[in-house]
């Protein structure tokens, strides 16, 4: 494979040289190779400005992130060999950290395959390519899946604004054998089913489940909300692992017709309620019912998907814990998320303080938890690491 040639303006490759993946198109000189001769999904290998080559990257000369390297080998650009080489140590740290094939088997830029997500529900592969570099190697994608993994069945779910951001058609498309509209897995003791096809991203969220390991040690006889409960990941385990009763709120139909679904095949239908609507809202009827919790959770959706959208998402965040928090029985606990990769965790604390503080009460956080051990974050891209959750007691004064 003969590849083209990108080289980088003076002190341009200092992140690459720390570790980062990433090239922007302000860091390309363009004088000396133009972008505008790269196809969108092209590989070509990368130069410092002295000349010296520093990898292979995969190329959009059409977006900000035009450039994400793949091999700092240039004797390797990225084929269905060395996928299947990435994957195969991709799982050897799965396989080492969890007794049941449900996981993330790939996270992206920390497992060297940048715009790449498979999530794994036992014999069942959901994948997504977030980038066209990554789109243009679907068929070697697949090929080395099967070739590593040897799966019943894989799923392409291509949705979400990383896509729109290339330019990328969404869909969703059976590339092998079948796939059930719904598949299984097992988390922390506890059965679910996923709505792969229909459901949000690739139908579950795996990336939580240290901290509802660490909630389900503590829900024991008490009284539940779960707040944007999607299927139940939080909720339905609570009422698995002891608690009392559980409701759970979310706008979707579909996500609370699997939280009764999940409820049932962990035999706890009878502890789990669920209330259809707007959690803004919700939250307000329940305060006007004068309903309390021993133990609210708070999970919503990224509320600051870009930079800009900070000060508006914050003020959303601090909206939704301060009405969790008058819900709370004195001496309850909060549960507090956050997948937003821009909401700093020191922000996110000062919001539970402000929260507690407006309506004359004091949080003492007392354990937080990051993402799973199948969302490696990587040390140079500090977006790698996004999940917060902060366990707060919440006091009268």
């Amino acid at each position: 494979m003969t590849l083209a040639t990108i080289r980088l303006k003076k002190n341009a490759d200092r992140r690459l040289k720390a570790g980062h993946l990433w090239i922007y198109s302000n860091e390309v000189d363009t004088a000396a190779t133009p972008l505008s001769a790269i196809q969108p999904g092209q590989q070509a290998i990368v130069e410092a400005s002295t000349g010296k080559a520093m990898g292979i990257a995969y190329f959009n000369p059409n977006t900000l992130i035009c450039g994400r390297l793949v091999s700092r080998n240039t004797k390797h650009a990225l084929t269905a060999s060395l996928l299947v080489h990435r994957l195969k140590i991709a799982l050897s740290l799965r396989e080492r950290l969890f007794d049941k094939p449900c996981y993330r088997l790939v996270y992206g830029d920390s497992d060297n395959l940048p715009g790449l997500i498979v999530d794994r529900f036992y014999d069942y592969l959901v994948v997504q390519t977030g980038t066209v570099g990554m789109e243009v190697m679907r068929e070697e994608i697949i090929e080395a899946l099967v070739k590593v993994l040897k799966p019943a069945g894989i799923v392409f779910r291509n949705s979400g604004g990383a896509r729109k951001l290339e330019s990328l058609p969404e869909y969703i498309e059976t590339v092998y054998g079948e796939v059930p509209d719904e598949l299984p897995l097992i988390e922390n003791g506890t059965k679910f089913l996923a709505p792969v096809m229909d459901g949000q991203k690739t139908g579950w969220f795996y990336d939580h489940r240290p901290a509802r390991d660490y909630l389900n040690k503590m829900v024991k006889g008490k009284r539940v909300l779960d707040v944007f409960s999607y299927i139940g990941g939080w909720g339905v385990q609570a009422a698995k692992h002891g608690a009392s009763e559980v409701f759970c709120v979310d706008s979707s139909a579909l996500a609370l017709e699997y939280v009764h679904k999940n409820a049932e095949l962990n035999g706890v239908g009878d502890k789990v309620a669920t209330l259809e609507g707007d959690a803004f809202s919700a939250l307000k009827e329940l305060h006007t019912q004068q309903e309390k919790f021993d133990i609210v959770i708070m999970d919503p959706p990224a509320f600051i998907k870009r930079k800009k959208d900070i000060r508006n998402g914050e003020q959303a965040y601090r909206r939704v814990n301060e009405m969790a928090m008058r819900l709370l029985n004195n001496d309850g606990i909060l549960v507090s998320g956050s997948c937003s990769m821009h909401l700093q965790r020191d922000s996110l604390v000062d919001i539970l303080r402000a929260s507690a503080r407006h309506i004359d009460r004091e949080i003492q956080l007392f354990a937080e938890c990051h993402q799973g051990a199948d969302h490696p974050i990587h040390p140079a891209i500090p977006e790698t690491s996004y999940i917060k959750a902060l366990f707060g007691r919440v006091l009268r004064v």
